[in-house]
């Protein structure tokens, strides 16, 4: 009977680490997931237009480029290049990210942003 008491303790013991460490992997997923979200939508302090392209002009080109920004802490941009939209204007977007400003962060960053490319008149 004391061996069975003891096995039993045994298998309630190891449920109960199980389901603690379940909850503390749980943690840190939401606590890493909520980091990045927060690494990821730095406020942008200030913008530079893109120059629009001849070329785009002259076909009528417009549309958003989606630019992928590396961040480091004080906000700066040390690096900018277009992962999605026209290739003509990709260049332009990305030449303009890269003399954004953005908010300082604790650690270096990756922000997605949208340059959009529109003709007047």
């Amino acid at each position: 009977m004391h061996i069975i008491h003891s096995c039993l303790s045994n298998v309630r013991a190891r449920r109960v680490a199980v389901r603690l460490m379940q909850t503390a992997a749980l943690a840190m997923i939401v606590l890493l997931a909520s980091q990045a979200l927060a690494a990821s939508n730095r406020e942008v302090q200030s913008r530079v237009a893109p120059v629009y392209p001849e070329l785009a002009k002259r076909m009528k080109i417009t549309g958003i480029v989606e630019v992928e920004a590396t961040v480091d802490p004080d906000g700066k941009v040390i690096g900018a290049k277009a992962i999605s939209g026209s290739t003509v204007l990709s260049p332009a977007a990305a030449e303009a990210v890269r003399h954004w400003k953005f908010a300082p962060g604790a650690e270096q960053s990756t922000v997605d942003v949208h340059v959009n490319f529109a003709l007047g008149g």
